[in-house]
């Protein structure tokens, strides 16, 4: 088992790709403070403070409705999403799959075209040759309706153009059945959308049986009780989904105390090397990485040191990021080709 400064060094040289993160949960305090002063509202950092140490899922909800709501006109998505590039580029994160809640953005009658270009300019005004390559997933909120899910995957089709990739369903995955959302992932997938849900983050493994089975979810955002069913964890290495695991999330959010039964959980008990040792294709991800206080690199230093991967399993899951991507297939294979041999040059490979 290495330290965490030894993997930390080792995985910071490492070209990675993340591919469950929310853009929304970026939003730092300081990034929060400014954009509440251009609309007229001093934020007291303390206030933030309090409001970003959450332990349960319904305290991130909270946190994540009431910071959001500071993200009003499309230059505020654009300042985020610039400062958001410098990060992954310094974390060397080399290629991102950057979730957007568009339907947080349908909620508040925002337009959400205008947010997502005033974005993609931002994007391309980054001078940086080394930034990320960046795919779009325009999420909708499960507890919001399939209605307005619909309205999501309608504008996650006609940006497909632009670089959006797949379609996401987010939220309270407890609130409503999958089966209340199998016409708009039919329709995503008549579009040629890849498709992803979260599942198995707060409910248990049969939400994420559902994901798959009815919704054809090709990637299970979090899925940590499947732990608890074998013959599930046998199903996601048939078809070859991952989980998108994203350890210091499910201990913010309460969903590991949850999944352990205790009030309280560490990192150590997290089922992530369970997963890596049955087989179960994974990839590492940070969710909202300023609200759970952590970044990519940091996520793989602490499955090192925290959860007992070895850093030859670790390099694989570096691997698997650009391997369950959603990259058109030559732009994966020569993106597959360039981390072997970067791998190589740190003796991973």
């Amino acid at each position: 088992m290495q330290s965490a400064s030894e993997s930390g060094s080792l995985f910071a040289r490492l070209p990675k790709a993340e591919l469950h993160l929310h853009l929304e949960g970026c939003l730092t305090p300081d990034l929060l403070v400014q954009l509440a002063a251009r609309h007229g509202e001093k934020l007291e950092p303390e206030k933030i403070t309090e409001r970003y140490n959450t332990r349960t899922f319904p305290e991130f909800l909270e946190l994540f409705k009431w910071a959001t709501s500071y993200l009003r006109q499309p230059q505020d998505y654009a300042l985020l999403v610039a400062l958001v590039v410098e990060e992954l580029r310094s974390q060397n994160c080399r290629y991102v799959e950057i979730t957007l809640s568009v339907g947080v953005m349908l909620l508040r009658s925002q337009n959400a075209e205008a947010n997502f270009t005033a974005m993609l300019d931002a994007v391309q005004k980054q001078l940086s040759s080394d930034k990320p390559k960046i795919n779009w997933i325009f999420d909708a909120v499960r507890q919001f309706g399939p209605e307005k899910a619909m309205e999501v995957a309608l504008l996650a089709a006609e940006m497909k153009a632009a670089g959006v990739v797949a379609f996401g369903l987010g939220g309270d995955e407890e609130s409503l059945p999958a089966a209340d959302f199998r016409r708009v992932y039919d329709y995503v997938a008549s579009s040629g959308l890849h498709r992803v849900a979260h599942a198995g983050e707060m409910a248990g493994p049969q939400s994420i049986r559902d994901a798959i089975e009815i919704l054809g979810a090709e990637r299970i955002g979090h899925g940590i009780s499947a732990i608890r069913d074998q013959a599930l964890m046998d199903l996601l290495i048939e078809r070859q989904v991952p989980l998108e695991v994203c350890p210091q999330s499910n201990l913010c959010t309460g969903a590991l105390a949850k999944l352990m039964g205790v009030k309280h959980a560490s990192l150590q008990y997290h089922p992530l090397r369970e997963f890596a040792a049955w087989g179960v294709p994974l990839t590492l991800a940070t969710d909202d990485p300023a609200m759970f206080h952590t970044s990519l690199n940091d996520t793989y230093a602490l499955a090192g040191a925290q959860m007992g991967l070895t850093i030859e399993q670790l390099a694989f899951i570096a691997e698997a990021g650009f391997r369950h991507s959603f990259l058109p297939f030559a732009e994966k294979q020569i993106a597959l080709e360039r981390f072997r041999a970067e791998a190589r040059t740190l003796n991973l490979l």
